[in-house]
């Protein structure tokens, strides 16, 4: 049963954007009753990467909250935060923080609060190779780099002695939009090579070598990897999960070749003394941690023109903080530990 809700979730279409019709009397009863409309729904917009975990959380809270219409839009953590400046979102979505140009935008106060974690996957599509492969830090980031072009390099083949693999061209599949998987991908790559420090940094869009396929969203990669023969990318561990694609093993600081799991994952966090560290990849000390882990981060403002509406979004934080993190597991994100759920439950 629990599969049939992924597999639901992860397929599904995403929450059709809210219409509201303003009426046209010009009278202060319309006023008032535009102003009711606008207290009674809540635009969440941004990560792909979030978006089963909050479509989840959202389905679970409208049976709470009966009189209010919410909507999440998976549109890009780059697209979400641009909402969230123009007002055109209540909250916005993202995997990467805010960074000082966009927040020197916003008119009014806001709060950047951590929801949920999770993990980036590696996942592949090689002709006739059905087991993990093992992917060396140096070597995955030289994939990236455009410096390693066929599967059959011997940087490759050395780590997978017991793989046969194809003299076929690596084919990257990438994101096209502003995204804060690549922002936290990018980051990654950051810490563990200069190399890549130095060309291309941790931004939400990368300007790829070569001859990358470039396609929106988690979904978007995660598709084209499924039907793309001989390519590899980045992608949300449950996305990738959900289609059955084949995922790497990679290696940690610490020389271990891990997969994507929830153990794995979980072990990354247990020593983060500074949860929005951006050192965070050469920091997991746990030999069992998997490498490349990510925080999602939901942006709300301080107070709304609405005071009902600071209420209500106010109080779905704190609930996804609390509940909505039972949820998290299931769906293959990483739970929050207690310690980071008082310290964002403090900023509400």
């Amino acid at each position: 049963m629990k599969s049939f809700i992924r597999n639901s979730i992860y397929i599904g279409i995403v929450f059709t954007s809210l219409g509201l019709t303003a009426c046209g009397s010009e009278s202060s009863s319309s006023v008032t009753t535009n102003a009711d409309n606008a207290a009674k729904s809540i635009v969440i917009s941004g990560s792909t990467f979030a978006r089963p975990f909050f479509e989840n959380v959202l389905e679970k809270y409208k049976i709470r909250d009966q009189s209010t219409q919410y909507a999440y839009h998976s549109i890009g953590s780059g697209a979400g935060i641009e909402q969230f400046i123009t007002g055109e979102a209540d909250i916005g979505t993202t995997d990467a923080p805010i960074n000082t140009a966009e927040s020197s935008r916003l008119k009014e106060g806001y709060e950047e609060i951590i929801i949920t974690s999770g993990m980036i996957s590696i996942a592949y599509n090689i002709d006739g190779v059905n087991t993990p492969l093992n992917l060396p830090r140096d070597v995955y980031t030289d994939i990236f780099l455009g410096k390693i072009t066929q599967w059959n390099d011997p940087r490759i083949q050395s780590a997978n002695a017991d793989i046969s693999l194809p003299k076929s061209h690596i084919q990257l599949i990438t994101r096209s939009d502003s995204s804060g998987t690549t922002y936290a991908f990018a980051q990654h790559l950051s810490a563990i090579s200069p190399e890549w420090k130095n060309t291309f940094g941790a931004h939400k869009v990368i300007d790829w070598p070569g001859k990358a396929m470039k396609t929106k969203g988690n979904e978007g990669v995660s598709q084209r990897l499924s039907i793309t023969k001989n390519s590899i990318g980045y992608v949300e561990f449950g996305f990738a999960k959900q289609l059955g694609l084949k995922m790497a093993r990679l290696e940690n600081k610490h020389g271990k070749f891990l997969l994507p799991d929830i153990k794995s994952g979980q072990v990354s966090f247990n020593d983060e003394q500074y949860p929005e560290s951006e050192e965070r990849a050469s920091s997991i000390s746990d030999p069992d941690g998997y490498p490349i882990v990510t925080y999602i981060w939901a942006l709300i403002r301080k107070d709304y023109s609405d005071p009902r509406k600071t209420e209500k979004v106010r109080d779905l934080i704190k609930w996804t903080l609390n509940d909505g993190q039972k949820l998290a597991e299931d769906l293959y994100y990483l739970p929050l530990s207690e310690q980071i759920i008082r310290s964002e439950q403090s900023k509400l």
